[in-house]
């Protein structure tokens, strides 16, 4: 039986007690392997630039609220320029607005500081494993809301608008001057958040939404 891929984690945290408590408890997890910390954006970009494919995060455990910056927004500028790499909030807010902020980020989960440690590593196994993680509080508040918003990040609302209008991904990586592979990352993001199976499906919902 093949073991289980390693997670490498980056903790982005500007509270150091926060990022001791965390390091100490997911290092005991055998399928975990912190490879850095980072108390604000700067150290964040830093860390991730400074990476070798050996050591490159490929799982950021974001705070929200820091003092230099905001989780959300950080998660967005990452994945615009880590495409592949997987974000999973971890807050003290369960406003439902930020969830779906989070969400429309590129977050793959969003779990509560002040949840059972079971759940932290819950979530780190879901996103890691290309699914997707909320709290249960966070979750029954999010989807009791009366209109749910869609969680389309604005680049992926961009690429799919793309797809109705009949583009290929390689003219829509043209057009937005990115790689084909960035695309293509996006359109399996957009099927997995709308519960899209193939390809035709993808086509028809992207059609029917450039309709609306």
């Amino acid at each position: 039986m093949t073991p289980p891929a390693t997670i490498r984690l980056l903790i982005v945290d500007d509270h150091p007690l926060v990022r001791d408590g965390l390091r100490l408890r997911l290092g005991m997890l055998p399928a975990v392997a912190s490879v850095g910390e980072a108390g604000g954006a700067d150290e964040a970009w830093a860390r991730m630039d400074a990476s070798t494919p050996e050591t490159a995060p490929n799982l950021v455990l974001m705070d929200v609220g820091m003092k230099d910056t905001n989780g959300i927004d950080l998660t967005a500028a990452l994945l615009a320029r880590y495409p592949d790499l997987r974000i999973l909030i971890l807050s003290m807010y369960d406003n439902p607005e930020y969830v779906h902020r989070a969400l429309q980020a590129g977050a793959r989960g969003y779990v509560l500081k002040d949840a059972p440690a079971s759940d932290i590593v819950s979530a780190i196994d879901t996103v890691a494993a290309g699914g997707t993680y909320l709290s249960p509080a966070v979750s029954g508040r999010l989807f009791s809301r009366p209109d749910p918003k869609p969680v389309l990040t604005p680049r992926e609302a961009e690429i799919l608008k793309a797809l109705g209008q009949g583009h290929s991904s390689k003219q829509i990586a043209r057009d937005l001057d990115v790689s084909v592979r960035t695309v293509e990352t996006h359109r399996q993001s957009i099927k997995r958040k709308l519960g899209i199976e193939g390809q035709a499906e993808l086509i028809k919902v992207a059609v029917e939404r450039t309709r609306d």
